[in-house]
């Protein structure tokens, strides 16, 4: 018996392919016949022109510093001297220029809490509540001030990263409860309560966004008394929060849904009331079933957040609108929108590259 399982492993190692090396995949892949061969040099000579092409004008031939925005005029590559005069408008919109420094340690707060709320000692709901609301309310409090000596400075004040970051989180921490409230009451048992959920859900997913905003923004004051309008601002953000929860509550609902119901029975046969079930069984398995969307979500709000500047917000592309409509600046509007993208870049790949070390991780979609 032994030796037969023996000659069956060596029989199942010898049919396996001899050389699985990176060098044989690339010629298997890329060389493996005289056309792929041709076609795989085409390819690289026009990719080799092009990325040269790219790094020529983007930092061989470009000017970098203000003082050189003269040398633009005859230069063949990038003029970042835009970038050097004009970043603080891009970074901080009309933030007052002497408090600059607020604005930026308030972006380096919230971008501190986003990346601790990735590590998994937070994943539990009262550690990422408790981060969060530290996290949020510090940069709250640095941008808009009124304590500790801090110059009060109201929101139409506010501009660039700072909003853009602003909008992000407070759409994020607004939303993200909500969407797990509107996704359990859509599974209840309770039929009035399932329909109103869903037809509030359906609703707010059947409108734009813009539409949302725009009626956020210009409608809303004419509905609500004068005690209740707030701010502008704020009144979009709760509306791009609710947008954000109906679209995440759907996602979360098709976590659930393929939850095996006996896990719930389960649950019920051990003396669990439907809160511990709910904490313990069902959400935990709803995130990681759905993770890939989730994360999704999250990548299109934080892009969406441009939208804002339609109803008269001051956020990164409407700063970098701002920084080259002077005319000394207008032709280097490339330069600016190249900058805006690379930071848009910086977050939606960070995002994006720690989802997929989430699904690798929690093996999303393996056996």
């Amino acid at each position: 018996m032994r030796s037969g399982i023996k000659s069956l492993n060596t029989a199942s190692n010898t049919s396996a392919p001899p050389d699985a090396s990176l060098s044989h995949r690339i010629k298997r892949n890329l060389f493996d016949t005289p056309f792929d061969s041709l076609l795989t040099g085409v390819c690289g000579l026009v990719l080799a022109y092009l990325l040269y092409q790219i790094v020529d004008w983007a930092f061989l031939s470009s000017i970098w510093t203000a003082e050189q925005e003269p040398l633009c005029r005859d230069a063949s590559g990038a003029c970042w001297s835009v970038i050097d005069a004009r970043h603080r408008i891009i970074l901080f919109g009309l933030f007052p220029f002497e408090e600059h420094w607020r604005s930026t340690l308030a972006c380096v707060v919230m971008i501190g809490t986003i990346v601790a709320s990735c590590f998994p000692w937070f994943w539990t709901g009262k550690k990422l509540s408790v981060l969060w609301l530290c996290g949020f309310g510090t940069f709250y409090l640095l941008m808009h001030g009124g304590l500790f000596g801090l110059s009060v400075i109201t929101p139409e004040k506010w501009g660039g990263l700072a909003l853009t970051i602003f909008i992000f989180a407070a759409v994020s921490l607004i939303g993200m409860p909500l969407s797990i409230l509107l996704a359990l009451g859509r599974r209840s048992k309770l039929p009035i309560i399932a329909r109103m959920v869903g037809l509030f859900i359906d609703f707010f997913r059947s409108l734009p966004l813009l539409t949302i905003l725009f009626a956020a923004a210009v409608i809303t004051p004419f509905l609500l008394p004068g005690w209740l309008q707030g701010d502008k601002l704020y009144r979009v953000i709760v509306g791009f929060a609710i947008f954000f929860a109906c679209y995440q509550a759907e996602n979360i609902r098709a976590g659930l849904q393929a939850i095996p119901a006996g896990q719930d029975e389960a649950g019920l046969t051990l003396g669990l009331n439907y809160r511990q079930r709910v904490s313990r069984i069902q959400l935990p398995q709803a995130f990681r079933n759905s993770l890939p969307s989730i994360v999704n979500q999250f990548v299109i709000t934080f892009k969406e957040t441009s939208i804002v500047t339609i109803v008269g917000f001051f956020e990164i592309l409407a700063s970098g609108q701002a920084a080259y409509g002077t005319g000394q600046w207008t032709q280097h509007y490339i330069e600016v929108y190249v900058f805006i993208a690379a930071i848009y870049f910086v977050f939606v790949f960070s995002l994006s590259r720690y989802g997929a070390y989430l699904e690798k991780k929690l093996r999303v979609g393996h056996d």
